[in-house]
């Protein structure tokens, strides 16, 4: 039976649909390289299914060992069993074809993963929680700076719409 991006959790799904549609060129290309070379925990140059595994689980979420080796199966152009960093890629693009609606729906969706429960913005506490989880170490200090850059309206807080700016910008 060939593996297709449906059989795939959703949790994986949507992250290769926010690492994919937000912006196009040299940065989007950083971006992916960053997130590869984070799921490439022996440095081999290729990600596994246990590393994508792992990975998630860092993240906190999961990932079944089925749905990690589908994953892998879905770009593995060469058949080795793992992803170089031009089958990750190809693997996170997808589909190009993202509507209007589709893009502020990832965005929100990316922009939840920033903000504490009950809260409806992103403080510099929020951003430093998921910067760590994400092995980007940053002060407290630092994540207000990184804040103020996109507030808009100087309340020292991200809204959605800041938000969607600065992933626009």
């Amino acid at each position: 039976m060939k593996t297709t991006q449906r059989q795939l959790s959703s949790s994986f799904t949507k992250l290769c649909e926010r690492l994919s549609s937000f912006r196009n060129g040299e940065d989007n290309i950083r971006d992916l390289e960053a997130v590869f070379a984070y799921m490439d925990a022996n440095k081999d140059g290729r990600v596994s299914a246990e590393e994508l595994k792992k990975s998630f689980n860092t993240l906190g979420d999961q990932l079944s060992d089925e749905e990690a080796e589908a994953a892998v199966k879905l770009s593995d152009i060469d058949g080795d069993g793992m992803l170089d960093f031009e089958e990750f890629a190809q693997l996170i693009k997808g589909s190009d074809e993202v509507t209007e609606e589709e893009k502020k729906s990832k965005m929100m969706e990316a922009f939840r993963m920033y903000i504490d429960e009950g809260e409806d913005c992103i403080t510099p506490r929020s951003l430093k929680t998921m910067l760590m989880k994400l092995g980007e170490s940053r002060t407290s200090d630092d994540c207000v700076v990184m804040i103020k850059a996109f507030d808009l309206n100087d309340d020292g807080v991200l809204s959605f719409d800041e938000f969607a700016h600065m992933i626009m910008c």
